[in-house]
């Protein structure tokens, strides 16, 4: 009794104190059940306005046979929303990898996700995005493709059950539609050439604004699930790159060059080697990964000509006709509602050298250094009912890894940055509005195997971002989001499960700021179980 009122005293102190519900007390090591899943990210904001909701797809993905079915607009709600909430609730027990998926309506990706892997007792978890941007797409009745491959038999038995539904929220009263694309386009006759994407895109004559978003993932099972890991030829080590590991999304219209970005480096909920690490916290962006962004709006007059151009999507430093990468694209389009036609042309393009450099070290511990960037600057303009406007696109992106490791990888580690700086200027008949954007990813992980075959995985990642936003050179707006993740882990391997002893302890902090705005939440674990949830904000 008097540890109960003592639990009960602790609980009621960490809720006045904002701690956030109480925590369970953590075991000596992994049992065969744990906490659901969880993510430190913020919840989607939604408007307290009538809402509906429509179930895109409730089914079991036992194989790799894609479910098909078919969207209904909601009733109830108009066509003008003012949020779109995309909701995946998964669940899965047994045994069985991570799964890499995606979600497809009217051909429109609008969700890519992994999977956790399970507890043998089972898990439930639950993904929210926001899909507003896709709402042209979403007033229509389409198709619906989903697929989260897997393998069920007797020794990976989890059947992964899933229901995936969206919320509409009505624009009423002083709340407003939300601004949109005007419309979702995808590219027709696509098709993989290794790791090349391509397919043709048409876009309406009155396009005033175009942009691509790309859901880039390196996958598959082979090496470039690991890219940040590869090593030239000369280099003894498991996962082989002719150019190392630098790796560089690049978007091209007709052949040439139009937009690029750094991947980022997610950790599927298995990866490196030890899947105790993400058990109960994934690694940033795991279950959402987010798009990355090409603003190809310079190219409107070019892609406005009526005629359908080749857009492409290359993945820079994956050795030659080699695979392993998924680079599915969504281009958004705003259109002049004033003009039949808008006319315009590409002014400037400079491309920078792209560079990428690897120095190995032999020795007792083997070392390779990495280092990559590139640069684009392209600018254009379009004449539309409301005047010319010249849009002006700069991008910086670099890398810069050190990787080591000894003789049968019994010690593998890798420390790495990337970033990836952008600024997109718009200048028409009012003041010139700049935005810049910094991103920086972040990965310091190691894993040994020591006596008993005991592997031990150390991790840290950063997810971080900030962005500006200025008028005639007065700053209008501003974000900063930090995602950081840490965790330690360790097991036996190569023996029963029950013989694993396996223990691990993981952290979540992710913070985002901005006018009016101010998120701070906290996760943290310990074998399986939940020992922190912390808001600050």
């Amino acid at each position: 009794m008097r540890r109960l009122l003592l639990v009960l005293c602790a609980a009621t102190l960490g809720l006045l104190l904002g701690a956030g519900p109480a925590t369970a007390a953590a075991p000596a090591e992994f049992g065969t059940d744990w906490h659901d899943p969880i993510t430190a990210t913020p919840p989607v904001d939604r408007p307290a306005t009538t809402s509906c909701k429509v179930t895109v797809a409730e089914t079991e993905f036992r194989d790799y046979t894609p479910y098909k079915g078919t969207y209904l607009p909601p009733k109830g709600c108009g066509d003008r929303w003012n949020k779109v909430v995309l909701r995946l609730e998964g669940a899965v027990a047994g045994r069985q990898y991570d799964r890499l998926g995606y979600l497809h309506i009217g051909g429109v990706e609008v969700l890519r996700t992994s999977t956790p892997e399970p507890s043998p007792e089972g898990i439930t978890w639950n993904v929210e995005k926001d899909v507003t941007r896709y709402a042209p797409t979403l007033r229509d009745r389409q198709p619906v493709e989903m697929l989260i491959g897997n393998l069920v038999n007797e020794t990976y038995t989890g059947v992964i059950k899933v229901k995936v539904t969206l919320t509409f929220y009505k624009a009423e009263g002083r709340v407003k539609p939300a601004q949109t694309p005007d419309k979702v386009l995808t590219l027709d006759d696509a098709h993989h050439e290794g790791a090349v994407y391509e397919g043709k895109l048409s876009t309406p004559a009155n396009s005033e604004r175009i942009v691509a978003e790309v859901y880039a993932t390196g996958s598959g099972g082979g090496c470039e699930e690991f890219w940040y890991l590869t090593v030239p030829d000369a280099a003894p080590y498991s996962c082989k790159a002719k150019d190392g590991p630098y790796r560089e999304v690049r978007v091209s219209v007709d052949g040439r060059l139009a937009g690029i970005a750094a991947p980022f480096p997610t950790v599927w909920t298995g990866g490196w080697s030890n899947p105790f690490l993400w058990y109960v916290i994934p690694g940033p962006r795991a279950f959402d990964v987010r798009p990355l962004e090409y603003d190809l709006t310079p190219f409107a007059g070019l892609l406005n000509d009526g005629k359908p151009h080749t857009v492409a999507i290359s993945v820079a430093g994956v050795p030659q006709g080699q695979s392993g990468w998924s680079t599915p694209v969504n281009v958004l389009v705003w259109q002049d509602a004033e003009s039949e036609r808008v006319t315009g042309a590409l002014t400037t393009h400079r491309a920078g050298t792209p560079a990428s450099t690897t120095a190995y070290e032999a020795g007792t511990e083997h070392r390779l250094k990495s280092e990559g960037g590139n640069s684009l600057t392209v600018a254009g303009y379009v004449d539309t009912s409301h005047g010319r406007v010249t849009t002006t696109v700069s991008r910086q992106v670099a890398a810069a890894s050190t990787h080591r490791w000894t003789a049968g990888e019994s010690t593998d580690g890798l420390k790495a940055r990337w970033t990836d700086d952008e600024t997109v200027t718009v200048a028409g008949r009012g003041p010139a509005t700049a935005t810049g954007a910094h991103r920086v990813y972040t990965m310091d992980g190691e894993i040994t195997v020591g006596a008993g075959d005991r592997l031990r995985t150390v991790m840290t990642m950063g997810d971080r971002a900030d962005s500006v936003t200025l008028r005639a050179g007065e700053r209008i707006g501003w974000s900063r989001m930090d995602d950081t993740y840490t965790g330690d882990a360790a097991y036996n391997q190569n023996v029963p499960r029950e013989q694993r002893h396996a223990t691990g302890v993981s952290r979540e902090r992710y913070r985002l700021l901005g006018p009016g705005t101010c998120y701070d939440h906290t996760l943290a674990t310990a074998q399986g179980e939940l020992t922190e949830d912390r808001h600050r904000c």
